[in-house]
């Protein structure tokens, strides 16, 4: 199935259709939703959008051209991310909820946002196209095969500035005391 008969079978409700988009766009969607909301909310939370994308797409798929499904689920992902992160911080937690948490806990909460500050920080020092080929494989989930096609490198190539990027990553976690020294 192509894009344009999964549209077609959208518009006629498919739900075959639907899990064709579904298995080729979800770690997309999820990546984007969870880039926005993972930090703060649960993955529950970072699911139940992501599925709310699609839902979205259901709904709307006459309105959609093919070959901007990427793009549409891509713009639908962040609003309702946002909206959800928006909707979270209204929601003021009741003091007793506050004293439950326990200082383990929050301790984790601190380790997992300093991880995620090191990944980050990793990733902006890499140059290009080493961040590029990163990003693209671990972020979009995109096979190495497809990167090599569309980026114009070889493909062992990308295989080795990946490896490059690992040790990068690996390094800065190291030296932000959440890498052991003999991994």
């Amino acid at each position: 199935m192509d894009e344009r008969r999964a549209l077609r079978g959208l518009t006629q409700h498919n739900e075959t259709a639907l899990a064709w988009f579904i298995e080729r766009y979800a770690p997309y969607v999820n990546t984007i939703v969870f880039n926005i909301i993972g930090n703060a909310m649960s993955i529950k939370d970072v699911e139940e959008v992501s599925s709310d994308v699609f839902l979205v797409l259901w709904k709307n798929a006459e309105r959609i051209r093919p070959g901007k499904v990427k793009a549409y689920l891509s713009g639908i992902a962040r609003n309702m991310a946002r909206d959800r992160l928006r909707q979270a911080d209204q929601a003021l937690p009741l003091e007793e909820d506050i004293l439950t948490s326990s200082a383990a806990d929050m301790e984790h909460d601190v380790e997992v946002r300093e991880q995620a500050r090191l990944v980050n920080q990793a990733m902006l020092n890499m140059e290009y196209p080493d961040r590029e080929i990163f990003l693209r494989h671990y972020y979009y989930c995109q096979p190495l095969s497809q990167i090599a096609e569309e980026m114009g490198i070889n493909l062992s190539t990308i295989k080795t500035r990946l490896r490059r990027g690992r040790g990068k990553l690996k390094d800065e976690l190291r030296k932000g005391g959440f890498c052991d020294e003999d991994i």
